[in-house]
């Protein structure tokens, strides 16, 4: 693994984007950045060394602003990532629930929270991500809006925790990817391994049961799987897959060999570890 000295995430500072940064690196420093293409660039002109790119949420589902980005980011992914989410419901100090009538978070945050939002009869307000809606809350000084945020984000901006652990289900995961320039040097002898690529099919009757087919028939497990919309347009369809194991694998080869025949494009996104969060 290469030395990690700065790492990029979307969002301000107080983000679950940097909590899980620091998780992972906890002697380097985070890097800001106000959109997701920003936070790529960043890695691609040597301003951070890594990116933090939130994938999938237990609840929430995946993020789909990253998976339709990290195709042509041209950055490759090393590392994944599982963290805990407990939302708090923040606000200024000395607010009472009942005079909220506004609850600000990202989309992710909103969506997690959903239930209980509607519970309380809140208006639901998208912010660009958690910790700037609770920046945004603390600028505003009033005891009408809220934000779903951070304990981080509550001790950066001054506020008051006024629920904790607000989200709708205990099993509240988000899994990120650690995204470098260069893939991770791991090799056949290494165990617990996937692969991550991004394929598109051939316009032809039963194209994706044909890609799929080496995978069952040479024995290798496909642990994700999930279609987008290519940036050709909606005639052609685009898969992002994980499978355990690494391309120069005898039986991963041969899958990728027979996959060949039905697609028009291939791309490796990442060979690395499984973590271990997925024993438990």
């Amino acid at each position: 693994m290469i030395e990690i000295k700065k790492f990029s995430f979307q969002g301000i500072h107080g983000a679950y984007s940097e909590l899980a940064g620091k998780n992972i690196f906890p002697e380097a420093h985070g890097l800001a950045c106000s959109t997701f293409e920003a936070m790529f660039q960043s890695v691609k002109l040597n301003q951070a060394d890594v990116a933090i790119v939130p994938i999938e949420n237990s609840q929430a589902g995946r993020v789909a602003d990253t998976q339709r980005l990290i195709p042509n980011s041209e950055l490759k992914i090393i590392q994944e990532y599982f963290l805990e989410i407990n939302h708090n419901l923040l606000a200024i100090s000395g607010t009472n629930i009942s005079s909220i009538k506004r609850i600000h978070s990202h989309e992710q945050g909103i969506a997690q929270c959903r239930k209980k939002i509607i519970k309380l009869k809140k208006e639901m307000v998208i912010a660009a991500d958690t910790a700037g809606a609770a920046k945004k809350i603390s600028e505003l000084k009033n005891n009408e809006d809220a934000a779903i945020a951070s304990e981080l984000a509550s001790k950066i901006y001054n506020l008051e925790i006024i629920e904790p652990n607000f989200q709708d289900s205990s099993n509240n995961v988000t899994r990120f990817l650690v995204m470098a320039p260069q893939l991770a040097k791991l090799s056949i002898s290494d165990e617990n391994l996937l692969t991550t690529l991004v394929f598109s099919v051939r316009s032809i009757p039963a194209a994706l049961y044909k890609c799929l087919g080496g995978f069952a028939s040479n024995g290798v497990n496909i642990t994700k799987l999930e279609s987008y919309v290519h940036p050709q347009g909606f005639d052609v369809a685009q898969f992002y897959i994980d499978f355990e194991g690494h391309p120069d694998q005898k039986s991963v080869k041969l899958a990728l060999e027979e996959m060949k025949f039905f697609c028009t494009q291939i791309n490796i996104l990442g060979v690395y570890k499984k973590s271990e969060f997925r024993k438990k």
